[in-house]
Protein backbone atom coordinates (compact mmCIF):
# COMPACT_ATOMS: atom_id res chain seq x y z
CA UNK A 1 0.00 0.00 0.00
CA UNK A 2 1.04 3.31 -0.67
CA UNK A 3 1.86 5.88 1.98
CA UNK A 4 -0.65 8.43 0.44
CA UNK A 5 -3.51 6.25 0.47
CA UNK A 6 -2.95 5.38 3.95
CA UNK A 7 -5.33 6.59 6.93
CA UNK A 8 -4.20 8.95 9.77
CA UNK A 9 -3.96 5.68 12.31
CA UNK A 10 -1.93 3.64 9.93
CA UNK A 11 0.54 6.02 9.16
CA UNK A 12 1.22 6.82 13.06
CA UNK A 13 0.97 3.36 13.64
CA UNK A 14 4.27 2.65 11.05
CA UNK A 15 5.71 5.48 12.27
CA UNK A 16 5.90 4.27 15.89
CA UNK A 17 6.93 0.63 14.19
CA UNK A 18 9.89 2.57 12.25
CA UNK A 19 11.06 4.67 15.28
CA UNK A 20 11.13 1.04 17.72
CA UNK A 21 13.44 -0.23 15.04
CA UNK A 22 15.42 2.48 15.20
CA UNK A 23 16.11 2.68 18.77
CA UNK A 24 16.77 -0.68 18.26
CA UNK A 25 19.72 0.00 15.96
CA UNK A 26 21.00 2.85 18.24
CA UNK A 27 20.83 0.79 21.27
CA UNK A 28 23.68 -1.51 19.71
CA UNK A 29 25.93 1.19 19.98
CA UNK A 30 27.55 1.07 16.53
CA UNK A 31 30.09 2.84 15.07
CA UNK A 32 30.04 2.60 11.22
CA UNK A 33 31.71 4.32 8.53
CA UNK A 34 29.02 4.16 5.97
CA UNK A 35 30.86 6.77 3.10
CA UNK A 36 30.80 5.49 -0.18
CA UNK A 37 33.54 4.91 -2.26
CA UNK A 38 36.47 4.25 0.24
CA UNK A 39 39.11 1.96 -0.73
CA UNK A 40 40.63 -0.66 1.12
CA UNK A 41 44.09 -0.68 2.68
CA UNK A 42 45.02 -3.21 -0.14
CA UNK A 43 44.19 -0.81 -2.27
CA UNK A 44 45.55 2.05 -1.23
CA UNK A 45 48.92 -0.25 -0.84
CA UNK A 46 48.78 -0.23 -4.77
CA UNK A 47 49.83 3.35 -4.75
CA UNK A 48 52.41 3.55 -2.29
CA UNK A 49 55.25 2.76 -5.56
CA UNK A 50 53.75 6.74 -6.61
CA UNK A 51 53.99 7.91 -3.18
CA UNK A 52 57.76 7.26 -2.35
CA UNK A 53 58.91 8.03 -5.06
CA UNK A 54 59.88 11.33 -4.25
CA UNK A 55 62.15 9.21 -1.67
CA UNK A 56 63.93 7.47 -4.43
CA UNK A 57 66.91 8.05 -6.84
CA UNK A 58 64.14 8.47 -9.99
CA UNK A 59 64.66 11.08 -12.25
CA UNK A 60 61.60 13.28 -11.61
CA UNK A 61 61.75 15.38 -14.92
CA UNK A 62 59.68 15.19 -17.61
CA UNK A 63 60.49 14.59 -21.23
CA UNK A 64 60.21 18.41 -21.79
CA UNK A 65 63.01 18.87 -18.93
CA UNK A 66 60.07 20.23 -16.09
CA UNK A 67 60.39 19.06 -12.49
CA UNK A 68 57.61 17.06 -11.57
CA UNK A 69 58.13 18.48 -7.92
CA UNK A 70 57.61 22.53 -9.40
CA UNK A 71 55.38 24.50 -10.53
CA UNK A 72 54.71 24.80 -14.35
CA UNK A 73 52.85 23.49 -16.95
CA UNK A 74 49.09 24.59 -16.43
CA UNK A 75 47.55 22.22 -18.64
CA UNK A 76 48.73 19.59 -16.54
CA UNK A 77 51.70 17.00 -17.24
CA UNK A 78 52.26 15.54 -20.60
CA UNK A 79 52.98 12.01 -19.56
CA UNK A 80 49.73 12.22 -16.76
CA UNK A 81 47.48 12.90 -19.91
CA UNK A 82 49.32 10.16 -21.98
CA UNK A 83 48.42 7.80 -18.71
CA UNK A 84 44.93 9.08 -19.28
CA UNK A 85 44.33 9.27 -22.78
CA UNK A 86 43.97 5.35 -23.17
CA UNK A 87 42.08 5.22 -20.40
CA UNK A 88 39.01 7.06 -20.91
CA UNK A 89 39.20 7.02 -24.59
CA UNK A 90 40.42 10.84 -25.16
CA UNK A 91 43.37 12.10 -27.02
CA UNK A 92 45.73 14.10 -25.09
CA UNK A 93 45.22 17.54 -26.77
CA UNK A 94 41.61 17.47 -24.82
CA UNK A 95 42.85 16.61 -21.79
CA UNK A 96 43.46 19.18 -19.02
CA UNK A 97 45.02 17.76 -15.55
CA UNK A 98 43.55 19.48 -12.40
CA UNK A 99 43.33 18.48 -9.04
CA UNK A 100 42.69 14.97 -7.73
CA UNK A 101 39.11 15.81 -6.65
CA UNK A 102 36.66 15.45 -9.24
CA UNK A 103 33.93 17.29 -7.51
CA UNK A 104 36.16 19.97 -6.51
CA UNK A 105 36.65 20.71 -9.88
CA UNK A 106 32.99 20.83 -10.90
CA UNK A 107 32.22 23.03 -7.83
CA UNK A 108 34.76 25.43 -9.52
CA UNK A 109 33.59 25.06 -12.68
CA UNK A 110 30.06 25.92 -11.85
CA UNK A 111 31.27 28.75 -9.86
CA UNK A 112 33.16 30.27 -12.17
CA UNK A 113 30.19 30.33 -14.52
CA UNK A 114 28.14 31.93 -11.60
CA UNK A 115 30.82 34.78 -11.05
CA UNK A 116 31.89 35.21 -14.47
CA UNK A 117 30.49 33.72 -16.97
CA UNK A 118 31.27 30.83 -20.07
CA UNK A 119 33.68 32.38 -22.92
CA UNK A 120 32.06 35.56 -22.65
CA UNK A 121 28.33 34.87 -22.02
CA UNK A 122 26.69 36.50 -19.05
CA UNK A 123 27.47 35.28 -15.71
CA UNK A 124 24.51 33.31 -14.25
CA UNK A 125 24.35 35.55 -11.06
CA UNK A 126 23.16 38.07 -13.75
CA UNK A 127 20.34 36.31 -15.07
CA UNK A 128 16.77 35.34 -13.49
CA UNK A 129 16.57 31.92 -13.89
CA UNK A 130 19.60 29.02 -14.11
CA UNK A 131 18.62 25.58 -14.66
CA UNK A 132 20.33 22.53 -14.50
CA UNK A 133 18.78 18.80 -15.90
CA UNK A 134 19.35 16.10 -13.11
CA UNK A 135 19.16 12.20 -14.12
CA UNK A 136 17.03 10.51 -11.29
CA UNK A 137 18.13 8.84 -9.25
CA UNK A 138 21.70 10.11 -9.41
CA UNK A 139 24.19 11.39 -7.32
CA UNK A 140 23.59 13.59 -4.63
CA UNK A 141 26.85 15.58 -4.63
CA UNK A 142 26.14 16.65 -7.89
CA UNK A 143 22.99 17.91 -6.50
CA UNK A 144 24.32 19.70 -3.82
CA UNK A 145 26.65 21.73 -5.91
CA UNK A 146 23.35 23.34 -7.93
CA UNK A 147 21.26 23.49 -5.01
CA UNK A 148 24.37 25.85 -3.38
CA UNK A 149 24.27 28.11 -6.49
CA UNK A 150 20.06 28.65 -6.02
CA UNK A 151 19.88 26.76 -9.27
CA UNK A 152 16.83 25.16 -10.06
CA UNK A 153 17.05 21.59 -11.03
CA UNK A 154 15.50 19.72 -13.81
CA UNK A 155 14.25 15.88 -13.13
CA UNK A 156 15.17 13.54 -16.21
CA UNK A 157 13.93 9.81 -15.78
CA UNK A 158 17.14 7.19 -16.27
CA UNK A 159 16.63 3.84 -17.80
CA UNK A 160 19.06 1.26 -18.14
CA UNK A 161 20.25 3.14 -21.38
CA UNK A 162 21.18 6.34 -19.40
CA UNK A 163 18.49 9.80 -19.43
CA UNK A 164 15.72 9.85 -21.34
CA UNK A 165 16.95 11.78 -24.09
CA UNK A 166 13.70 12.23 -25.53
CA UNK A 167 13.31 14.63 -22.71
CA UNK A 168 16.81 15.87 -22.44
CA UNK A 169 16.71 17.27 -26.42
CA UNK A 170 13.29 18.93 -26.36
CA UNK A 171 14.68 21.09 -23.01
CA UNK A 172 18.05 21.61 -23.77
CA UNK A 173 16.53 22.61 -27.50
CA UNK A 174 13.92 25.02 -26.56
CA UNK A 175 15.01 26.89 -23.34
CA UNK A 176 18.27 28.84 -23.54
CA UNK A 177 17.88 29.15 -19.03
CA UNK A 178 19.14 25.29 -19.13
CA UNK A 179 22.84 25.90 -18.82
CA UNK A 180 23.74 22.29 -17.56
CA UNK A 181 23.26 18.41 -17.55
CA UNK A 182 25.13 16.27 -14.54
CA UNK A 183 26.58 12.68 -16.33
CA UNK A 184 27.50 10.01 -14.67
CA UNK A 185 27.85 8.19 -17.66
CA UNK A 186 29.45 4.45 -16.70
CA UNK A 187 27.97 2.90 -13.65
CA UNK A 188 25.96 5.76 -12.98
CA UNK A 189 24.72 6.13 -9.12
CA UNK A 190 22.79 4.64 -7.43
CA UNK A 191 21.62 2.05 -9.76
CA UNK A 192 24.96 1.17 -11.71
CA UNK A 193 23.48 1.74 -15.15
CA UNK A 194 26.27 2.55 -18.09
CA UNK A 195 25.12 4.96 -21.12
CA UNK A 196 24.27 3.18 -24.44
CA UNK A 197 26.17 4.12 -27.43
CA UNK A 198 23.19 5.84 -28.76
CA UNK A 199 22.40 7.71 -25.37
CA UNK A 200 26.18 9.00 -26.00
CA UNK A 201 25.49 9.60 -29.72
CA UNK A 202 22.68 11.72 -28.92
CA UNK A 203 24.45 13.77 -26.02
CA UNK A 204 27.07 15.10 -28.72
CA UNK A 205 24.50 15.87 -31.06
CA UNK A 206 22.71 17.84 -28.81
CA UNK A 207 21.86 21.42 -29.97
CA UNK A 208 21.02 23.55 -27.30
CA UNK A 209 19.74 27.18 -27.04
CA UNK A 210 21.99 28.65 -24.39
CA UNK A 211 25.42 29.11 -25.83
CA UNK A 212 26.96 28.09 -22.56
CA UNK A 213 25.42 24.97 -22.31
CA UNK A 214 27.54 22.32 -21.02
CA UNK A 215 27.25 18.87 -20.39
CA UNK A 216 29.29 17.69 -16.53
CA UNK A 217 30.84 14.45 -17.96
CA UNK A 218 31.86 13.26 -14.62
CA UNK A 219 33.56 9.61 -15.98
CA UNK A 220 34.49 9.08 -12.04
CA UNK A 221 34.60 4.93 -13.17
CA UNK A 222 35.23 4.36 -16.01
CA UNK A 223 38.13 2.01 -14.27
CA UNK A 224 36.34 1.01 -10.80
CA UNK A 225 35.27 -2.52 -12.44
CA UNK A 226 33.80 -5.04 -10.18
CA UNK A 227 35.01 -7.86 -12.03
CA UNK A 228 37.43 -9.02 -14.20
CA UNK A 229 35.88 -8.95 -17.27
CA UNK A 230 33.65 -5.95 -16.18
CA UNK A 231 34.74 -4.15 -19.40
CA UNK A 232 32.84 -6.77 -21.92
CA UNK A 233 29.82 -6.60 -19.86
CA UNK A 234 27.09 -4.04 -19.06
CA UNK A 235 25.70 -3.18 -15.33
CA UNK A 236 23.09 -6.70 -15.75
CA UNK A 237 25.69 -8.51 -16.73
CA UNK A 238 25.15 -9.45 -20.53
CA UNK A 239 27.90 -9.66 -22.61
CA UNK A 240 28.79 -6.99 -24.99
CA UNK A 241 30.64 -8.74 -27.92
CA UNK A 242 33.93 -7.95 -26.59
CA UNK A 243 33.86 -4.63 -26.98
CA UNK A 244 34.28 -1.98 -23.78
CA UNK A 245 30.70 0.11 -23.16
CA UNK A 246 32.80 3.75 -22.40
CA UNK A 247 31.33 6.88 -23.15
CA UNK A 248 32.56 10.26 -24.92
Amino acid sequence: MKYQEMKTEELKALLDKYNAEYADYQSLGLSLNMARGKPSKEQLDLSMGMMDVLNSDTDLTCDDGTDCRNYGLLDGIEEAKSLLSDMIEVPEKNIIILGNSSLNIMFDTVARSYSHGVLGATPWCKLDKVKFLCPVPGYDRHFRITEFFGIEMINVPMSEDGPDMDMVEKLVSTDDSIKGIWCTPKYSNPQGYSYSDETVRRFANLKPAAKDFRIYWDNAYCVHHLYDDDRDRDPRGMPQGGQPRYGL
